[in-house]
């Protein structure tokens, strides 16, 4: 969206400025009456060069943990009275690290010159798209302390979720690499050791010893092309991903896992009733609310479906309706929505509908070892299976023939 500067007078008819986010120039006009200032003139903004402009300032080093406690020091700043330039100032020269000062100068940078608040934070590159709109409604309502303050209870929630999803999976993971450095140690060593003896022998093997062998000699005589067809699946894949029908059949697939699909579902559908609750109750409009939060919830095929929902609300169709038409949501949930819809308090239903998903999630997590164990000790199972077949079985056989020679 394009940016207008402009000039104008206030209802006490004091010259001001500053820097407005419309579509046209007329939209710009527009959003300064409503704000009470009447324009004398706006003009296209043009980007003006920073002296940050060098710099890169983006997400890979400014973490998402950065910009929580960002929002939680700027909550506490502007109700305290501190002003928004001071306060900036004051968090860029206590910032430990290098990047997030830098980006803190360049908002601050940006604030000066007249533009607004989530415009500066837009041109940093450091905030997505619903952290921006939250700071565009909280300066639209004059309540920027309150939406900080929320910001980072929703990004303080999003941390204790991954952190609890990567204790459950260290075990997991543990085990796999350690299935899969064994499967290695057997190809490469084991095997061929074994192999050579039973060659000395002369004698008809197994089929599962001949097919351990063959599949070992392959590994070991072109293990380059294995590496090779294992790089190009995993780079095809990833950019098969990159592209939109990718990344829909990808996120629709994460959907039907099993053993955690549902749970994927389910954190998924908790950001979205989460970030669409405290959106809503911020100020913001139903429909603009609806491509916000979609932006959130990082899955494309839900958020297609709340583009669904967003065109059926434009339509006059009600969330109830366009909800259930989705068919993302369990009947409880549904029935919550219409319990909201009655009595106008669906900012207050959704928030429910949320926390009822997180614990949930939360049980799924804390318990996700204990499903994943069984399938990880089946797999070893089969693995010594397998070994015991292919490699003892001749063993024994030949130590039973030598024994009725005697």
């Amino acid at each position: 969206m394009p940016s207008y500067a402009y000039k104008g007078r206030d209802a006490q008819a004091k010259l001001v400025q500053g820097v407005v986010d419309a579509l046209d120039s007329p939209a710009a006009a527009d959003l300064l009456i409503g704000r009470g200032i009447t324009p004398v003139d706006i003009v296209e903004d043009q980007p003006r060069e920073s002296i940050f402009a060098g710099l890169s300032v983006g997400r890979t080093q400014i973490s998402a943990e950065d910009i929580m406690f960002f929002s939680r020091q700027m909550h506490t700043l502007i109700k305290a009275g501190v002003p928004m330039l001071q306060a900036l100032g004051g968090l860029r020269d206590s910032a430990t690290h290098p990047a997030f000062g830098e980006m803190l100068g360049q908002l601050r940078e940006s604030l000066d010159s007249g533009r607004e608040l989530s415009i500066a934070m837009k041109d940093t590159g450091a905030f997505g798209n619903f952290y921006i709109s939250m700071i565009r409604v909280g300066e639209m309502t004059g309540r920027l302390d309150l939406i900080f303050l929320r910001l980072f209870e929703h990004l303080n929630f999003e941390k204790e979720m991954r952190a609890k999803i990567k204790a459950a999976l260290r075990y997991p993971i543990f085990v796999v690499i350690a299935l899969t450095a064994a499967l290695l140690v057997i190809n490469w060593l084991v095997i061929p050791a074994f192999s050579g003896v039973f060659k000395s022998l002369h004698t008809e093997l197994p089929l599962m010893t001949r097919i351990l062998i063959g599949f070992s000699e392959f590994c070991t005589s072109y293990w380059y092309v294995l590496i090779g067809v294992a790089l190009a699946a995993a780079f095809g894949a990833r950019a098969f991903v990159q592209t939109p029908g990718g990344r829909l059949a990808w996120d629709r697939w994460k959907l039907q896992l099993p053993i955690v699909g549902e749970t994927v579902r389910k954190a998924t559908l908790a950001r979205f009733a989460r970030s669409f609750s405290l959106s809503f109750k911020s100020g913001l409009p139903v429909i603009p609310t609806f491509g916000v939060v979609a932006d959130v919830i990082d899955n494309a095929f839900i958020a297609a479906k709340l583009d669904q929902m967003r065109i059926g609300v434009e339509r006059g169709e009600s969330i109830l309706r366009t909800a259930a038409s989705a068919r993302i949501f369990t009947p409880v949930v549904l029935q919550m929505i219409a319990v909201g819809e009655e009595s106008g308090s669906i900012d207050d239903l959704l928030m429910e509908i949320a926390e009822m998903y997180e614990r949930e999630v939360e049980y799924e997590i804390d318990n996700l070892s204990a499903r994943i164990e069984p399938i990880l000790v089946v797999c070893l199972g089969a693995m010594v299976l397998v070994l015991a077949l292919g490699i003892f079985l001749p063993i024994w056989d030949l130590s039973s023939a030598m024994l009725g020679k005697h």
